[in-house]
């Protein structure tokens, strides 16, 4: 990227309403002029964009920069969330049209751990309660014995950015910290202070606490259910500041019941707001408030003037900090090295959902010499779809071997000269950590495999998923389902799709023997709409089905 000039003044639009000193820092700036126009529509953004001269825009989570918006972008070159979350920019559109789109995930950090800290704090000494009974004209110190931080262990689930902020503040309360984190290949974390676990069900029964720093996603929505709370201390504290749906509501609530869970100090719902006769409100034993996470002030001028620096910074030609899309993609490849590319991303996002014990090195095999100079950008790809939706923290083809490397995953990446006999291939393979699963070993479980091709058609397609032999392209909404080999699957399998109004538009099934006289099969479904959380979970507990998981994949 060639450093601006100095005489180049750059114009940013500031489509969200910004912390004051966000906008003061622009205005600062000699080489920037701010153009302030928060609550438009997404038209009239589109209309402004396409004028051209507007070389930056900020946004925070108020409007959507939809691929309309983005059809004529004029003269944009980078987004700047003003928060964490993107889910409200089109990042495949962004890309598409060379877009860079930065977030400003750092700058709240704090802010958050503090908010999950303080319910924490409040939900163990009863500061709600206690306070309702004071402003009610009430005084009943021995209804609100509390508990003390000291010497209780918590326990952090996701242990990224937030969850370690988290972990360094119980620390200096003098708890223990257990944490638990898939991607996460250490034994320990934060100078050996804290013992790390890559199976969440290990964990539950050490902590005292529990709070939850993890995405949303179909690993973790509904993590803990009813049955992971029998797996925990009677009376554990549960406090949610993460995302609504980590923590299954319905469970939550039987078990502040019944009596499994001692507490609960919620900051977001599955649905929000919640509904206003929603039981969340009104337990005596649940703790809530509004999605208070990042609001502070010195979040909110934080995020602010970080958006505005980042997005200057690569405008300057200085760098690029907090990338979200895959900027960094080389542009010197030709055709074939770019869909296997595109081919890497895609199969380690089919390969995810299977990773549930923890990654400790990542295998890439290219066959074919003509792929070397892909090597290293089908690494990241590889990295990114596979790391991806177990983080928190963004990750993406820029900084995912910083994250790999502090996470203790090793990769390794060989070409081999002679490709296959029907090509070209890439073939990844995942390895889980060493070690035991409930007392016995399990070397099948702890190891995932994919191997796929591109083809003169340029199309991607997946040859081999975990030893089952197949051709698919992986494209759209995807349902990968591995069952018992047995008589009337097939069928259940499409009645159940059926029932729930999801056409299936495409299906590949494969067979393994297991070594035992029986076989097992992989069904790879590709639907017309999305499968949906009660479609997915209802097939998870149909007899004979083993394993499912939904992935979404672009078309």
């Amino acid at each position: 990227m060639t450093p601006a000039t100095a005489t180049q003044t750059f114009k940013i639009l500031a489509a969200d309403k910004l912390a004051q000193q966000g906008l003061d820092w622009i205005a600062a700036q000699p080489d920037a002029e701010l153009v302030n126009k928060p609550g438009l529509s997404e038209s009239e953004y589109a209309a402004m964009l396409a004028e051209g001269g507007i070389q930056a825009m900020i946004v925070r989570s108020g409007i959507k920069v939809t691929r309309e918006v983005l059809a004529n972008p004029g003269d944009l070159k980078v987004i700047a969330r003003a928060g964490v979350g993107v889910d409200n920019i089109d990042l495949a559109a962004a890309t598409e049209k060379g877009i860079l789109v930065v977030n400003t995930a750092e700058a709240s950090t704090i802010t958050t751990a503090e908010h999950a800290f303080a319910l924490m704090i409040a939900l163990l000494r009863n500061i709600g309660p206690a306070y309702k009974t004071m402003t009610g004209g009430g005084w009943d110190r021995s209804k609100f014995q509390g508990r003390q931080l000291s010497g209780l262990t918590l326990g952090v689930v996701g242990f990224g950015r937030i969850g370690q902020t988290v972990a360094q503040r119980a620390l200096a309360f003098g708890m223990k910290v257990v944490a638990y984190d898939p991607v996460f290949n250490s034994p320990t974390a934060l100078d050996g202070q804290v013992k790390m676990y890559n199976d969440f069900s290990a964990m539950l029964p050490e902590a005292d606490v529990l709070t939850f720093h993890v995405p949303l996603n179909d690993a973790t929505r509904g993590m803990l259910d009813d049955e992971a709370f029998g797996r925990c201390r009677k009376g554990v504290y549960v406090v949610n500041a993460a995302r609504g749906g980590v923590v299954d509501e319905a469970g939550l609530l039987k078990a502040l019941d019944d009596g499994r869970c001692g507490g609960a100090a919620v900051d977001v719902y599955s649905s929000e707001p919640p509904p206003a006769d929603s039981a969340l409100r009104v337990h005596p034993k649940l703790l809530c408030t509004p999605h208070l996470g990042a609001s502070t002030k010195e979040a909110q001028e934080a995020v602010s003037s970080d958006a505005a620096a980042a997005c200057l910074a690569y405008l300057r030609g200085e760098g690029i900090k907090g990338a979200v899309n895959a900027g960094g993609l080389r542009v010197d490849l030709n055709d074939q090295q770019h869909g296997f590319v595109d081919l890497a991303g895609r199969m380690a996002r089919l390969l995810s959902p299977m990773i549930t014990r923890g990654v400790a090195r990542v295998e890439i095999e290219l066959a074919g010499k003509e792929l070397a100079k892909a090597a290293g950008t089908v690494e990241r790809a590889a990295m990114v779809g596979l790391l991806r939706g177990h983080l928190d923290d963004p990750v993406n083809m820029i900084n995912v071997a910083d994250v790999a490397q502090r996470r203790g995953i090793k990769t390794k990446t060989a070409v081999i000269d002679e490709p296959t006999e029907q090509g070209p291939q890439l073939t990844i393979v995942v390895h889980g950590p060493d070690g035991s699963v409930d007392g016995k070993t399990h070397p099948a479980d702890r190891t995932r495999r994919i191997a796929g091709r591109v083809y003169d058609d340029l199309k991607p397609r997946v040859v081999e998923i975990n030893g089952y032999a197949m051709d698919m392209t992986p494209d759209g909404h995807m349902v990968i389902l591995q069952n018992e080999d047995l008589p009337g699957m097939i069928g259940t399998v499409g009645m159940a799709f059926g029932d729930a109004g999801v056409n299936i538009a495409d299906m590949t099934i494969s067979r393994r023997d297991t070594g035992d006289g029986k076989a097992t099969a992989l069904m790879v479904l590709k639907t017309d709409a999305k499968a949906d959380e009660a479609l997915v979970g209802r097939l998870s507990h149909t007899p004979g089905v083993l394993k499912i998981a939904s992935v979404e994949l672009p078309g």
